[in-house]
């Protein structure tokens, strides 16, 4: 990533309140670059205030109830605003938070059968209070020290190839098929469509800017590209779905660019009655797999975000972690009251810090845009897939290097490196990648003869991700359906 340079002036204000509180001077950074930072992040995952309403609004609880799309999208957008603002307050670390995509999947597709919309949101305010719970024990700090250095780098590259995977396949740029291979470029095999041209604009712009270190690079990539998709949209004929089509957001200009916001949501929670309604042992696994993906998926996004942004110490260690754990668990918890499901750190927040974001600052700009879309969420829905997504693949490309740092010469490290590494992108899991690496380190260190190296946390955490992974097995055991 880019640094400030020596001569570059200091913070907007000098050493006042705001420099102190956020510890701009010390981190390197200012104002202009945080709040530029913090736009940048925004744009990078405003889509999720359109998909999420898109998923959980496409299921059904036991009753047969759909949530309202309009609700779902104010929530979304509120859950997601006051969530950022408190980690930028608290945890000072450039991290935006909003519903998390697979978190919500599973509420949507594995617990709502089961029990009402109420209390399937009571689960994901149970999720977020045990991840408060390790996080004040110090627990979850306990075990993310744990981890060796080598393997916390080995997250942020795979953070990196992860999110890279995502902005491609959001962008059109990747698609998948039935037959092999499973993935191919565009469609069948080349790009032929005017929004995979819009996503490949969009990051050579970005590119060119970002080497000549043209300040805003990514964010005035996203904006010109949102500019030629509307003109190509109001002037080309684009099929309104499947192969071809924009996706998610089609970049049309709105007829209207207010609208209030609804909160009939807020507070529509249950906290308990998910175990009465779909009995304990459903309930439990449920809890068990939302507290295990929100646990990690944010860990990992956490440290490789950190690493990135030059946050973490000589030790491998993140500053203000416990806040940040803290802040992660109870925004969590604020997703199930709001209904919009838990919220997690989002790893589209390396696109502003790859556009120079160091604190918490950046998460009140970040935040501010959130809340406004509670008004203008027509003009939110104006920036499509393509523009946004290719900031995901530059800065994949950018947390790549921190594959120089991993000991390639030792396969006690290389081998669960590269795992952790390659699992990511392939499954489509954070989660996933952490638990490879960890259970094959500690699996090395058996075969090595030197079991105790691997430290009582990371055997437990090691078993833990066993479980998860042989998780069918275990309901099928435990004669859950």
């Amino acid at each position: 990533m880019s640094q400030p340079s020596a001569a570059e002036p200091p913070p907007l204000g000098g050493r006042g309140p705001v420099d102190r509180f956020f510890e701009l001077t010390a981190r390197g950074t200012t104002v202009a670059r945080e709040v530029r930072g913090g736009i940048t992040t925004f744009f990078a995952m405003a889509y999720i205030i359109l998909l999420n309403p898109l998923i959980l609004g496409g299921a059904k609880d036991i009753d047969g109830h759909v949530l309202s799309i309009p609700q779902l999208t104010t929530m979304t957008a509120l859950s997601a605003a006051v969530a950022t603002v408190i980690m930028g307050l608290v945890g000072n670390a450039p991290m935006a938070l909003a519903a998390g995509l697979g978190i919500n999947a599973v509420v949507a597709f594995q617990a709502a059968p089961h029990m009402t919309w109420p209390e399937a949101m009571g689960l994901v305010v149970l999720e977020g209070l045990v991840i408060v719970l390790l996080a004040v024990t110090g627990v979850r700090e306990l075990i993310m020290n744990a981890i060796p250095l080598a393997l916390k780098h080995s997250i942020a590259v795979g953070i990196g190839a992860f999110i890279a995977l995502v902005g491609m396949v959001d962008g059109g740029f990747t698609t998948s098929s039935a037959t092999s291979p499973p993935l191919t470029l565009g469609i069948g095999g080349r790009l032929a469509t005017w929004p995979s041209a819009v996503f490949v604009l969009a990051l050579l712009l970005m590119i060119v800017l970002y080497v000549r270190r043209v300040p805003g690079a990514i964010l005035i990539g996203i904006v010109v590209a949102t500019v030629v998709a509307v003109v190509v949209q109001k002037n080309a004929h684009i099929p309104a779905k499947g192969p071809g089509s924009w996706g998610t957001v089609t970049p049309d200009l709105p007829d209207r660019y207010f609208s209030a916001p609804d909160f009939g949501l807020f507070g529509k929670v249950d906290v308990f009655g998910g175990f009465a309604e779909a009995g304990v042992l459903t309930a439990l696994v449920v809890l068990f797999t939302l507290v295990l993906s929100g646990f990690f998926d944010a860990m990992g996004t956490i440290l490789g975000i950190s690493d990135e942004a030059g946050l973490v110490d000589e030790r491998g260690q993140v500053p203000r972690l416990g806040r940040i754990l803290s802040v992660d668990g109870l925004s969590a918890a604020l997703g199930g009251v709001t209904s919009s499901s838990a919220n997690t750190v989002f790893v589209e927040s390396a696109a502003g810090v790859g556009e120079g974001a160091r604190t918490g600052l950046a998460n009140l700009a970040t935040g501010a845009l959130f809340a406004l879309t509670l008004f203008l969420t027509p003009l939110a829905a104006v920036v499509p897939a393509q523009a946004a997504a290719p900031a995901l693949v530059l800065v994949g490309a950018l947390m790549m290097t921190r594959v120089a740092k991993v000991d390639w010469s030792d396969l006690g490290f290389a081998i669960p490196a590269f795992l952790t590494i390659v699992v990511m992108p392939y499954t489509y899991s954070i989660t996933n990648g952490i638990g490879a690496g960890i259970v094959s380190y500690t699996l090395i260190k058996i075969a090595r003869g030197r079991p105790r190296e691997a430290g009582v946390l990371l055997w437990i955490v090691s078993i833990v991700f066993i479980l998860y992974f042989g998780l069918n097995i275990v309901e099928e055991v435990l004669g859950v359906e």
